[in-house]
Protein backbone atom coordinates (compact mmCIF):
# COMPACT_ATOMS: atom_id res chain seq x y z
CA UNK A 1 0.00 0.00 0.00
CA UNK A 2 1.34 3.43 -0.98
CA UNK A 3 0.63 5.52 2.07
CA UNK A 4 1.28 9.18 2.84
CA UNK A 5 1.79 10.43 6.37
CA UNK A 6 0.73 14.01 7.09
CA UNK A 7 1.59 15.90 10.25
CA UNK A 8 -0.24 19.17 10.83
CA UNK A 9 2.00 21.18 13.11
CA UNK A 10 0.77 22.56 16.39
CA UNK A 11 2.08 25.99 15.45
CA UNK A 12 -0.04 25.82 12.28
CA UNK A 13 -3.28 24.75 13.97
CA UNK A 14 -2.91 26.91 17.08
CA UNK A 15 -1.29 30.06 18.37
CA UNK A 16 1.43 28.52 20.52
CA UNK A 17 2.08 31.83 22.28
CA UNK A 18 -1.47 31.79 23.72
CA UNK A 19 -3.46 29.35 25.84
CA UNK A 20 -5.80 26.91 24.08
CA UNK A 21 -6.03 29.03 20.93
CA UNK A 22 -7.10 26.96 17.92
CA UNK A 23 -7.09 28.43 14.41
CA UNK A 24 -10.47 27.13 13.31
CA UNK A 25 -10.27 28.73 9.87
CA UNK A 26 -6.99 26.95 9.15
CA UNK A 27 -8.42 23.65 10.37
CA UNK A 28 -11.44 23.99 8.10
CA UNK A 29 -9.36 24.89 5.04
CA UNK A 30 -6.93 22.01 5.50
CA UNK A 31 -9.82 19.59 5.92
CA UNK A 32 -11.31 20.83 2.64
CA UNK A 33 -7.98 20.31 0.88
CA UNK A 34 -7.70 16.75 2.18
CA UNK A 35 -11.26 16.04 1.06
CA UNK A 36 -10.52 17.45 -2.41
CA UNK A 37 -7.40 15.28 -2.74
CA UNK A 38 -9.35 12.17 -1.70
CA UNK A 39 -12.03 13.03 -4.25
CA UNK A 40 -9.41 13.43 -7.00
CA UNK A 41 -7.70 10.17 -5.98
CA UNK A 42 -10.11 7.77 -4.26
CA UNK A 43 -7.24 5.31 -3.66
CA UNK A 44 -5.29 7.84 -1.59
CA UNK A 45 -4.16 6.19 1.66
CA UNK A 46 -3.49 8.67 4.46
CA UNK A 47 -2.38 8.67 8.04
CA UNK A 48 -3.04 12.05 9.62
CA UNK A 49 -1.37 13.37 12.73
CA UNK A 50 -1.12 16.70 14.49
CA UNK A 51 0.88 18.44 17.16
CA UNK A 52 -0.59 19.55 20.45
CA UNK A 53 0.18 23.24 19.96
CA UNK A 54 -1.13 25.63 22.57
CA UNK A 55 -3.14 22.81 24.16
CA UNK A 56 -0.77 20.02 25.17
CA UNK A 57 2.39 22.14 25.31
CA UNK A 58 0.80 24.86 27.45
CA UNK A 59 -0.81 22.28 29.74
CA UNK A 60 2.58 20.58 30.13
CA UNK A 61 4.18 23.85 31.14
CA UNK A 62 1.37 24.72 33.55
CA UNK A 63 1.55 21.34 35.26
CA UNK A 64 5.32 21.49 35.75
CA UNK A 65 6.39 18.97 33.13
CA UNK A 66 10.14 18.40 33.08
CA UNK A 67 11.67 17.05 29.86
CA UNK A 68 14.28 15.08 31.77
CA UNK A 69 12.12 13.67 34.58
CA UNK A 70 8.68 13.68 32.97
CA UNK A 71 5.56 13.68 35.16
CA UNK A 72 5.51 12.09 38.59
CA UNK A 73 2.00 13.32 39.44
CA UNK A 74 -0.80 11.37 37.79
CA UNK A 75 -3.25 14.30 37.96
CA UNK A 76 -0.81 16.49 36.02
CA UNK A 77 -0.38 13.67 33.51
CA UNK A 78 -4.15 13.39 33.13
CA UNK A 79 -4.54 17.14 32.57
CA UNK A 80 -1.99 17.12 29.74
CA UNK A 81 -3.70 14.11 28.17
CA UNK A 82 -7.04 15.93 28.35
CA UNK A 83 -5.61 19.06 26.74
CA UNK A 84 -4.10 17.10 23.86
CA UNK A 85 -7.37 15.22 23.38
CA UNK A 86 -9.31 18.49 23.29
CA UNK A 87 -7.37 19.70 20.26
CA UNK A 88 -7.71 16.28 18.67
CA UNK A 89 -11.49 16.51 19.00
CA UNK A 90 -11.43 19.83 17.12
CA UNK A 91 -9.28 18.38 14.34
CA UNK A 92 -11.49 15.32 14.05
CA UNK A 93 -14.64 17.45 13.92
CA UNK A 94 -13.22 19.54 11.06
CA UNK A 95 -12.36 16.37 9.12
CA UNK A 96 -15.74 14.74 9.71
CA UNK A 97 -17.47 17.94 8.59
CA UNK A 98 -15.83 17.31 5.19
CA UNK A 99 -16.90 13.65 5.17
CA UNK A 100 -13.38 12.41 5.86
CA UNK A 101 -13.65 9.15 7.87
CA UNK A 102 -11.10 10.15 10.51
CA UNK A 103 -10.77 7.75 13.44
CA UNK A 104 -8.77 8.98 16.42
CA UNK A 105 -6.04 6.69 17.76
CA UNK A 106 -4.59 8.38 20.85
CA UNK A 107 -1.08 7.18 21.73
CA UNK A 108 -1.87 7.44 25.46
CA UNK A 109 -4.25 4.49 25.13
CA UNK A 110 -1.41 2.03 24.51
CA UNK A 111 2.01 3.73 24.34
CA UNK A 112 4.80 2.72 26.72
CA UNK A 113 8.15 4.51 26.98
CA UNK A 114 11.21 2.88 28.52
CA UNK A 115 14.66 4.41 28.74
CA UNK A 116 13.38 7.45 26.87
CA UNK A 117 12.26 5.35 23.88
CA UNK A 118 8.78 4.50 22.64
CA UNK A 119 8.90 0.73 22.95
CA UNK A 120 5.27 -0.27 22.53
CA UNK A 121 2.09 1.03 20.97
CA UNK A 122 -0.89 -0.59 19.25
CA UNK A 123 -0.16 -0.36 15.53
CA UNK A 124 -2.65 -2.87 14.09
CA UNK A 125 -5.60 -0.44 14.30
CA UNK A 126 -3.81 1.91 11.88
CA UNK A 127 -3.52 -0.79 9.22
CA UNK A 128 -7.06 -2.04 9.76
CA UNK A 129 -8.59 1.43 9.50
CA UNK A 130 -6.62 2.07 6.30
CA UNK A 131 -7.72 -1.27 4.84
CA UNK A 132 -11.33 -0.32 5.61
CA UNK A 133 -10.95 2.95 3.71
CA UNK A 134 -10.70 5.14 6.78
CA UNK A 135 -8.14 7.72 7.86
CA UNK A 136 -6.24 7.04 11.10
CA UNK A 137 -5.78 10.22 13.12
CA UNK A 138 -3.16 10.42 15.86
CA UNK A 139 -1.28 13.16 17.69
CA UNK A 140 1.42 14.16 20.14
CA UNK A 141 0.33 12.82 23.49
CA UNK A 142 1.37 11.49 26.88
CA UNK A 143 2.69 7.98 27.47
CA UNK A 144 3.43 5.85 30.50
CA UNK A 145 6.99 5.20 31.64
CA UNK A 146 8.53 2.91 34.24
CA UNK A 147 8.14 5.60 36.92
CA UNK A 148 5.31 7.86 35.77
CA UNK A 149 4.53 9.64 32.54
CA UNK A 150 6.19 11.51 29.71
CA UNK A 151 5.28 13.24 26.46
CA UNK A 152 5.78 11.66 23.05
CA UNK A 153 5.95 14.01 20.10
CA UNK A 154 3.93 13.45 16.96
CA UNK A 155 7.16 12.81 15.07
CA UNK A 156 8.13 10.08 17.53
CA UNK A 157 4.79 8.36 16.96
CA UNK A 158 5.05 8.64 13.17
CA UNK A 159 8.63 7.38 13.13
CA UNK A 160 7.62 4.29 15.08
CA UNK A 161 4.57 3.76 12.86
CA UNK A 162 6.76 4.05 9.75
CA UNK A 163 8.66 0.95 10.85
CA UNK A 164 5.39 -0.99 10.77
CA UNK A 165 3.68 0.75 7.85
CA UNK A 166 6.35 2.43 5.67
CA UNK A 167 5.07 5.56 3.88
CA UNK A 168 6.22 6.81 0.50
CA UNK A 169 6.02 10.46 1.56
CA UNK A 170 5.82 12.24 4.88
CA UNK A 171 4.52 15.80 4.90
CA UNK A 172 5.26 18.05 7.85
CA UNK A 173 3.11 21.15 7.52
CA UNK A 174 4.14 24.07 9.70
CA UNK A 175 3.51 27.80 9.95
CA UNK A 176 6.72 28.57 8.01
CA UNK A 177 7.70 27.75 4.38
CA UNK A 178 10.28 25.16 5.41
CA UNK A 179 13.58 25.08 7.25
CA UNK A 180 15.30 28.47 7.23
CA UNK A 181 19.04 28.57 6.63
CA UNK A 182 19.40 31.04 9.52
CA UNK A 183 17.10 32.98 11.88
CA UNK A 184 15.10 35.92 10.45
CA UNK A 185 16.57 39.34 11.14
CA UNK A 186 14.20 42.32 11.26
CA UNK A 187 11.84 42.24 8.29
CA UNK A 188 14.18 40.09 6.20
CA UNK A 189 13.08 36.55 5.38
CA UNK A 190 16.07 34.21 5.29
CA UNK A 191 16.57 31.71 2.47
CA UNK A 192 15.18 28.21 2.77
CA UNK A 193 17.21 25.06 2.88
CA UNK A 194 15.64 23.36 -0.14
CA UNK A 195 17.30 20.01 0.46
CA UNK A 196 18.73 18.35 3.56
CA UNK A 197 20.56 15.03 3.60
CA UNK A 198 22.56 13.26 6.29
CA UNK A 199 25.70 14.49 4.54
CA UNK A 200 24.70 18.17 4.32
CA UNK A 201 23.06 18.54 7.73
CA UNK A 202 26.14 18.96 9.95
CA UNK A 203 27.03 22.21 8.18
CA UNK A 204 23.42 23.38 7.82
CA UNK A 205 22.47 22.70 11.43
CA UNK A 206 24.36 25.61 12.98
CA UNK A 207 22.11 28.22 11.38
CA UNK A 208 18.71 26.61 11.79
CA UNK A 209 16.30 28.42 14.09
CA UNK A 210 14.32 26.59 16.78
CA UNK A 211 10.55 26.77 17.18
CA UNK A 212 8.80 29.87 18.50
CA UNK A 213 6.51 29.85 21.53
CA UNK A 214 6.07 27.04 24.02
CA UNK A 215 7.37 23.69 22.76
CA UNK A 216 8.34 20.86 25.09
CA UNK A 217 9.35 18.42 22.34
CA UNK A 218 12.47 20.07 20.95
CA UNK A 219 11.66 22.41 18.06
CA UNK A 220 12.79 22.39 14.43
CA UNK A 221 16.31 21.01 14.89
CA UNK A 222 14.98 17.93 16.63
CA UNK A 223 12.30 17.46 13.96
CA UNK A 224 14.90 17.56 11.17
CA UNK A 225 17.15 15.11 12.98
CA UNK A 226 14.27 12.72 13.57
CA UNK A 227 13.41 12.84 9.87
CA UNK A 228 17.05 12.27 8.90
CA UNK A 229 17.04 9.16 11.07
CA UNK A 230 13.91 8.01 9.23
CA UNK A 231 15.31 8.42 5.71
CA UNK A 232 18.51 6.65 6.72
CA UNK A 233 16.48 3.63 7.84
CA UNK A 234 13.91 3.87 5.04
CA UNK A 235 15.67 5.40 1.99
CA UNK A 236 12.52 5.29 -0.15
CA UNK A 237 10.76 7.87 2.03
CA UNK A 238 10.69 11.52 0.99
CA UNK A 239 10.06 14.02 3.78
CA UNK A 240 8.76 17.49 2.96
CA UNK A 241 8.58 20.35 5.45
CA UNK A 242 6.35 23.07 4.02
CA UNK A 243 3.87 25.78 4.91
CA UNK A 244 0.33 24.79 5.70
CA UNK A 245 -0.56 28.46 5.47
CA UNK A 246 -0.27 28.37 1.68
CA UNK A 247 -3.76 27.63 0.29
CA UNK A 248 -3.81 24.56 -1.93
CA UNK A 249 -0.32 23.33 -1.01
CA UNK A 250 -1.53 20.34 1.01
CA UNK A 251 -3.90 19.24 -1.73
CA UNK A 252 -1.14 19.43 -4.37
CA UNK A 253 1.33 17.56 -2.18
CA UNK A 254 -1.18 14.78 -1.52
CA UNK A 255 -1.65 14.36 -5.26
CA UNK A 256 2.09 13.96 -5.80
CA UNK A 257 2.85 17.40 -7.18
CA UNK A 258 6.04 19.30 -6.38
CA UNK A 259 5.48 21.94 -3.72
CA UNK A 260 7.80 24.58 -2.27
CA UNK A 261 9.50 23.67 0.97
CA UNK A 262 12.43 21.72 2.39
CA UNK A 263 13.02 18.15 1.26
CA UNK A 264 14.76 15.66 3.50
CA UNK A 265 16.06 12.64 1.61
CA UNK A 266 18.71 9.96 1.99
CA UNK A 267 20.98 11.33 -0.76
Amino acid sequence: MNCIFVKLGGSLLTDKTARYAARHDVLARLAREIAAARHANPDLALVLAHGSGSYGHVAARETGYDRERGHRDVLAYARVAAAAATLNSLVRAALLACDIPAVSLPPSASALVEGGRLVRMAWDPFARILAWGGVPLTYGDVALTETGGTIVSTETVLLALAEQLPPTRLLLLTDVPGVFAHPPTGDTTPPLLERITPATWPEQRAGVQGARGTDVTGGMVRKVEQMLALVERLPQVEVIIASGRTPGLLQRALLGEDVPGTRIVRA
